[in-house]
């Protein structure tokens, strides 16, 4: 009898006692569950000052202030981008290790690669395509070449060089297409960058490169080197006295590169999807969008489902190109 009585006063104790650390733990659960509770950090496949570092800079700004938390970009260069991406597809799946690929990693590089330590199609999500970048036909002034035309001619009679942001990239694959179509011969001489590249164009050590436009388009103002063809569809506002390749003569030559923002490919839908939101409406901003196309670089922020298709066409489309053009690296 005195059990029962004793248990009858302490039941609701017992049960507010409960309900307390039920209450406490669900609190718990949802702090833990907050994203992001942390920086994050997007990590850059290139050097500092590069096309893909300038984008990563531009949306981690952005993702900080709207997100409430700091955005490191770490760039970790080599091996045509593959350590960097490496480095994110083995990363904890939980959202604080992002990386900014461009066309190379994530698209061209598993057809000329023979042992990558990724798998792109498989170890990376689709958060959204930042920006596509044209890629600019220019040479040094020292070429007696103003026109895509005169430049083939040059090349027919005598020794040239170009230079590329590394092996396998949208510039390398550009000047190939070039010889290519051209029949035309020049020696490769790839660096960690297209930035890394500059100090030997300019000085003519190399004699031209497909190179990204916002990394060459303050040395064209300057007259330090002579733009002769963009490779986007259409001319740019940037340059609008330079023709495309295709009215140069030479559709279907060059590669626009583009730039997206991916993730481990577990990590949760609930953190993909706040990414790609809030990097959308970065990026659709009047500040954000001029920022980009000050560059160079045309905003494009889409869905990750449409990202996801359009990365896996990219992915077959460029292996049909490096098939054809005979290219693979170890």
């Amino acid at each position: 009898m005195f059990s029962t009585r004793f248990a009858a006063r302490r039941l609701p104790r017992i049960v507010a006692l409960l309900g307390g650390l039920l209450a406490a733990s669900v609190s718990c659960g949802q702090a833990t569950d907050a994203y992001p509770a942390k920086p994050i950090h997007i990590v850059v496949p290139f050097g500092p000052g590069s096309v893909t570092d300038i984008l990563a800079r531009i949306l981690g700004n952005g993702l900080a202030s709207s997100m409430g938390q700091p955005v490191i970009i770490d760039n970790r260069a080599g091996a045509g981008g593959n350590i960097g991406a490496a480095e994110v597809a083995t990363a904890a799946p939980d959202g604080y290790t992002l990386l900014m690929g461009p066309v190379s990693t994530n698209a061209i590089n598993p057809s000329l690669y023979k042992n990558l330590r990724f798998d792109p199609m498989r170890d990376f999500a689709a958060i959204t395509n930042v920006a596509t970048v044209a890629n600019v036909l220019v040479v040094h002034p020292s070429v007696p070449a103003r026109t895509v035309a005169e430049l083939v001619a040059e090349m027919k009679t005598g020794k040239f060089s170009y230079a590329s942001g590394g092996a396998g990239g949208a510039q390398h694959l550009s000047a190939e297409l070039f010889k290519l179509m051209t029949h035309t011969d020049a020696l490769h001489v790839p660096y960690k960058g297209g930035d890394a590249a500059m100090p030997d164009l300019l000085s003519g050590r190399v004699q031209f490169m497909f190179c990204n436009l916002p990394i060459c388009l303050p040395h064209i103002r300057a007259g330090k080197l002579i733009a002769l063809g963009v490779t986007s569809a259409k001319r740019s506002s940037l340059l609008p006295q330079v023709p495309t390749m295709a009215e140069a003569g030479l559709p279907g030559c060059g590669v626009d590169g583009w730039f997206g923002l991916f993730a481990p490919s577990a990590v949760p839908e609930r953190i993909r999807t706040r990414l790609n939101v809030e990097s959308v409406r970065i990026l659709k901003s009047d500040s954000v969008r001029q920022s980009l196309l000050a560059q160079g670089a045309e905003p494009v922020a889409n869905s990750q489902e449409a990202f996801g298709a359009f990365v896996r066409a990219e992915h077959n489309k460029w292996a049909e190109v490096v098939k054809t053009l005979n290219i693979q690296l170890d």
